[in-house]
């Protein structure tokens, strides 16, 4: 048992909480202090204890860290969530995929910034770590895992309770120092490389939302109502960067890993992310607002209020396990759904009694706004933003709203929309279009007021560009739907117009043009978005007029096809044939069909029963033990076109016991324009036993050819005695035997290796070998010296299938290259305003 190394975890815990409090006070009273001496010792000694507080996050890291690397199984988390067979590269896929793991990452990112944020901010480091110190308290409760005395009140989850405190297990009553031998392991899903660097890059965006908060407050509460802007808004830009790529990354990983057929879902813990990311962009906006034109202040302030706590928000409908089965994302409830809830609502009540009291006095412009300006347009984008977000807000707070209902005695029935993505589509579409045209005609009006003869000047060209554009788009495209027509429109004119004012700005200053990329993306996006998803098309109609079961849906039974192994079929302007299923092993590329291993007692090692070649490479010799992933097979799906392979898809079937049983990801053929989108409908179930036809019985001689179902070549190449039985214990007296059988199928030749057994003098064994590509099963039913012949026994099934559902996703390139487009943008931005702050 090791103690040591989680007693030290659990005092840094501690540490991290009391030095956060510490750190809080010491900054506070700095900000309040009149007196310089004594305000600067207040200030040495805020900053030397969030220093001790980074130094602890990192001691709980490290500790955690050892105890999922070490595999220290005595542990709770350890236990969850790592295993012996885990590969080294998603150990740290383990550390964040339980609760307290990602808390601990959360305040990471938030002692990283905090630390940047003294270095730089020297004039604002005490209100603004006061805050950041405050935060981190906060988040600090959640890991503490103490009961305090008297109340029997429990404070946080700590993750390094032992397995023995955590399991309710009678065998721990029985040996209490007992250790499991291996655990659970991650998530196959998350066994991914997207989940190694996803997460990070979505809890640095969390992260970046405090800043300009803290900014914010301090303004607030020192009354400096303007200046907070300046170094507010490029950790704004950062933030909304950070979190905009998160965000992006975990949409890929969806398209790669699940089978819904897009790449994003509209799931509720999705949505919490999405609207403070909305709101952030808001807030982005009127911060530039302000700058260049001193309006929308208020509206900053409110906005970046807004950002923080909806983040908050959506921690709690994540976390709180308040959701439940409504969103795949959510964790389980740990308990602290109230401590989650007095987070929310003491920083939330905090700004917004903060912003109260000093409302009146924030100045403002009495000038009315100019519809021919930019800060008008420009809030009119906000404004769009800002009810984007609300529309999505509403609906997936129902199970909020329910739960308040049930506290105050009282009753509802409201559920979420059935069809999520038909449900938020039809409402965000529309947003997207106002959106696209208001960004698209507010960047050629100026700060304060533009001329209307000099706007139509610089509208004109864009105008038409985009009209003809449009034109030439929809007459190759046969585009009709009238909302896929308005949203390419938007699309179109909204790179066209940014596409001009590029240019423009490139001869000015080309350090003021990541506005325009960035909303270049946006509108390539857009595009990429209404092709692959509007126009995505199934292309595995079956057409054969046969159900594949009457116990499933007409849509099933219409949309997917079901291929016999080896037996082509046309699809898509390919023939396609499906070849088998396959494995992967851990340590090299490729797959292994797994008609060429022979399992061990050991689920994770196979012995391969030839040569094992992937694609023109040697893998393995004959004989020798290897590595896999057996939680995950592979169905080889190969395209032809003119007679040669144009391709070999791999879609997986993974057993998730964690996600109700298997879960099929898809392959993706990729090309410039569109991609062959194909994943597994449904596998044969290797659990039932299947129907065997009755044994035919076949003499052969050793080196003798025969026939198997009067279709394929065979031939007895040799017998041999073995020693070693996997799984069978052989007395020396104990003879057995093993045929080793060439089969000649549609691709290549397949082994068949029965072994015949004789046990203690009188006890006859058969172990047959079964082919499964060809749905054959051989026995070595007896030896006839006499003759010098050997009596096989041959069952035939039907042969292996599998049902695939593929699609076509047009254009879906566009937009992975708009977000990256959009990230340029973002960086050029960043990078510009973080210059202008030095």
């Amino acid at each position: 048992m090791h103690y040591l190394i989680g007693n030290l975890g659990h005092l840094s815990a501690i540490a991290a909480f009391v030095t956060s409090l510490l750190s809080a006070f010491a900054y506070w009273r700095a900000t309040t202090h009149n007196d310089l001496k004594t305000k600067i010792g207040w200030l040495q000694n805020g900053r030397a204890a969030f220093y001790l507080h980074t130094l602890a996050v990192l001691g709980i890291i490290s500790t955690l860290f050892t105890i999922i690397y070490q595999h220290y199984f005595e542990y709770h988390y350890a236990y969850s969530h790592s295993s012996l067979h885990l590969p080294g590269q998603y150990m740290l896929s383990c550390f964040w995929e339980g609760q307290e793991g990602s808390f601990l990452l959360w305040m990471f990112w938030h002692s990283v910034i905090g630390i940047a944020l003294i270095k730089t901010q020297k004039s604002w480091e005490a209100p603004t770590m006061a805050v950041f110190a405050l935060v981190q308290a906060f988040l600090a409760s959640m890991i503490l895992g103490v009961v305090i005395p008297g109340i029997n009140l429990k404070l946080g989850s700590s993750p390094f309770i032992l397995l023995r405190d955590a399991m309710d297990d009678p065998i721990f009553k029985l040996q209490p120092d007992f250790i499991p031998k291996d655990g659970n392991g991650l998530n196959a899903l998350l066994q991914n490389y997207w989940m190694v660097i996803h997460p990070p890059t979505l809890f640095l965006g969390f992260a970046l939302t405090l800043p300009p908060f803290a900014f914010c407050m301090a303004g607030l509460w020192q009354k400096k109502y303007t200046e907070w802007i300046k170094p507010a808004l490029p950790w704004t830009l950062l933030g909304a960067g950070i979190l905009g790529l998160g965000i992006l990354m975990g949409g890929y990983w969806a398209y790669e890993t699940l089978n819904f057929g897009g790449y994003w879902n509209w799931d509720p813990v999705e949505n919490a992310i999405y609207v403070p990311w909305l709101i952030m962009v808001a807030s982005l906006h009127t911060m530039i607002t302000y700058k260049n034109s001193g309006t929308a202040l208020k509206s900053s302030i409110a906005l970046v209020i807004a950002v923080f706590v909806l983040l908050l928000y959506s921690t709690f409908l994540a976390r709180s396990g308040i959701l439940g089965d409504s969103s795949v994302h959510s964790f389980t409830d740990l308990g602290l759904s109230g401590q989650l809830l007095i987070y929310l609502l003491f920083f939330a009540l905090a700004a917004i009694v903060l912003a109260s009291f000093r409302w009146k006095e924030i100045p403002s412009t009495e000038k009315e706004i100019s519809t021919y300006s930019r800060e008008f347009w420009i809030f009119l984008g906000a404004t769009t933003l800002c009810l984007m977000g609300f529309q999505v807000l509403l609906p997936t707070s129902i199970p909020v709203y329910n739960k308040i209902m049930g506290w105050f005695g009282g009753q509802s029935n409201l559920a979420p929309p059935a069809n999520q993505v038909e449900f938020y589509s039809k409402f965000q579409l529309w947003f997207g279009v106002a959106v696209a045209f208001i960004s698209g005609t507010g960047q050629f009006f100026w700060w304060k007021k533009i001329d209307k003869q000099k706007l139509k000047a610089e509208l004109i060209t864009p105008v038409l560009l985009t009209l003809l554009v449009f034109a030439l788009v929809i007459a190759v495209a046969k585009v009709y739907n009238i909302a896929y027509l308005v949203l390419t429109l938007a699309g179109i004119y909204l790179i066209i117009s940014n596409l001009k004012v590029l240019i423009t700005i490139a001869k000015l200053n080309p350090k003021l043009s990541g506005g325009a990329i960035a909303h270049i993306g946006v509108g390539m996006m857009l595009i990429g978005v209404m092709f692959s998803a509007g126009y995505s098309k199934v292309v595995s109609l079956n057409n054969t007029g046969m159900l594949i079961s009457k116990d499933l849906p007409t849509e099933f039974n219409r949309d997917n096809l079901l291929l016999f192994i080896n037996e082509p079929r046309s699809m898509a302007g390919y023939d396609i044939e499906y070849r088998g299923e396959r494995v992967e092993p851990r340590h090299k590329g490729g797959y292994v069909n797994k008609n060429d291993i022979e399992l061990t007692l050991d689920p994770f090692k196979v012995v391969a029963k030839k040569d094992i070649i992937f694609s023109g490479e040697k893998l393995y010799q004959v004989k020798d033990t290897f590595e896999i992933y057996p939680e995950n097979t592979y169905y080889e799906i190969e395209l032809r076109k003119d007679g040669k392979v144009a391709a070999s898809l791999f879609p997986r079937v993974q057993i998730n016991p964690a996600m109700g049983g298997f879960l099929a990801s898809p392959d993706i053929k990729r090309k410039a324009t569109r991609d062959l989108y194909t994943h597994v409908s449904l596998p044969m179930n290797r659990e039932e036993e299947p129907e065997w036809e009755k044994l035919e019985e076949v003499k052969v001689k050793a080196g003798e050819e025969f026939f198997i179902n009067s279709k394929y070549a065979a031939t007895l190449q040799e017998i041999n005695r073995i020693e070693e039985i996997e799984g069978v214990t052989l007395a020396q007296q104990d003879v057995a035997v093993q045929a080793k059988i060439n089969i000649q199928g549609e691709h290549e030749v397949f082994i068949a290796d029965p072994i015949f057994l004789i046990k203690d003098k009188t006890q006859v064994g058969r172990l047959p070998s079964e082919i499964n590509d060809l749905g054959v099963k051989i026995t070595l039913l007896n030896i006839l010296p006499e003759t010098n012949e050997f009596l096989l026994g041959i069952n035939s099934r039907q042969k292996d299938w599998v049902v695939i559902k593929a699609l076509e996703k047009p254009l879906i390139n566009v937009l992975w290259l708009g977000t990256l487009v959009l990230m340029i943008g973002f960086a050029m931005a960043m990078v510009r305003r973080f210059s202008d702050l030095k």
